[in-house]
């Protein structure tokens, strides 16, 4: 994951700080421990999704800076957290807050650009700039925007907002820094990079240049056991629904994963896990807390009871599961159950 920081630094430039992306629990592996490790790689920035996550990551990095991206316009100075502030109705809170407490309060602001989701509407935008009173109160430190479609990089939409953005920065000058890209936006052109690129999926192994080979390196790695091993004649179905049936003798292992782990369940008949080097195919529906695995390529002394199973890992790597589940690779670390044990190789 260090390596992954260091990758992004390198290629979003000197003049462009990269902070990492740690919400929905640093993508489901852990957020103090995963930005604890990134401060310590030089790391001094980061955004989360909501208050709640801002505190955990406020306790295992009190002197970095963190920004919660939905809900947070009314957190006290004390809290140490910086909101980002989407629309008027979140100025107005940060006001009152900053009135309460006697002094201005940091944030930051979002304008939209295309993604129509978050952040302040084109109108709402300029009266924010033009009118003080609007920020009275308010030490805005950034002005940001999120892209869409930055991980397709001839897509039309990526230089309209670029246009977009830069003109919803020129009418604010009061804001200290810019930031635009997200981790797919490192690789376009430099115009996009700003003061600040907001990395988030490709520090954990994600690609965020899919057309091209994957730059980054994989981070999460997630085992099973095989707990039974048997076989199964031509005709006969396997797990719940029977909707994988075999089509000759073959040798079926149980692993001890499941949906309930994060492994999703429209893996089943699709997904691929590897066992000892050896790539087999998932057969039959995943079960809450088991997976069946057709192992009848797998040499009979591999795949034994105790056996470790990848679900993700250097053969199985989280993009091409997601694939094969219909998703994208997001979702598959985000949804890692809270069951499983976050095991940190340093």
């Amino acid at each position: 994951m260090r390596s992954n920081f260091r990758t992004l630094r390198n290629q979003a430039g000197p003049g462009c700080e990269v902070a990492g992306v740690v919400k929905a629990g640093a993508y489901g592996m852990g957020a103090p421990r995963i930005a604890a490790a990134l401060a310590a790689a030089g790391c001094r920035t980061f955004f989360v999704a909501t208050p709640d996550e801002g505190e955990v990551v406020r306790l295992a990095v009190p002197d970095a800076f963190v920004y919660v991206l939905a809900g947070g316009a009314a957190l006290p100075a004390e809290s140490g957290l910086v909101p980002v502030l989407n629309h008027p109705g979140d100025s107005e809170r940060r006001r009152t807050a900053a009135a309460a407490a006697g002094q201005a309060l940091a944030a930051a602001v979002h304008v939209d650009t295309g993604m129509n989701r978050l952040g302040y509407e084109a109108t709402d935008w300029r009266d924010f700039c033009a009118e003080p009173a609007r920020r009275s109160g308010l030490d805005v430190s950034i002005v940001m925007s999120h892209l869409a479609v930055a991980e397709i990089p001839g897509h039309p939409l990526n230089a309209e907002q670029l246009a977009r953005f830069e003109a919803a920065r020129e009418q604010a000058p009061f804001a200290a820094r810019a930031s635009l890209a997200n981790s797919s936006g490192i690789w376009l052109p430099a115009a996009f990079r700003f003061d600040m690129a907001r990395a988030g999926a490709a520090l954990f192994g994600i690609n965020p240049t899919p057309a091209h080979p994957n730059p980054m390196t994989a981070v999460a790695r997630l085992v099973g056991q095989i707990q039974q091993v048997r076989s199964v004649d031509r005709g006969e179905g396997v797990g719940y629904g029977h909707t994988w049936v075999s089509p000759n003798a073959r040798r079926i292992a149980t692993v001890s994963a499941g949906y309930a782990d994060g492994y999703p369940r429209h893996l089943g008949n699709t997904g691929r896990v590897a066992i000892g080097g050896h790539i087999a195919p998932v057969v039959g529906r995943i079960s809450m807390d088991l997976v069946t695995v057709d192992v009848s390529g797998v040499p009979d002394p591999v795949a034994q009871p105790g056996a470790v199973v990848d679900l993700l890992g250097p053969l199985v790597p989280v993009d091409d599961v997601a694939a094969h589940g219909g998703t994208i690779g997001y979702e598959i670390l985000a949804r890692l159950g809270s069951r499983v044990p976050r095991l940190y190789v340093d």
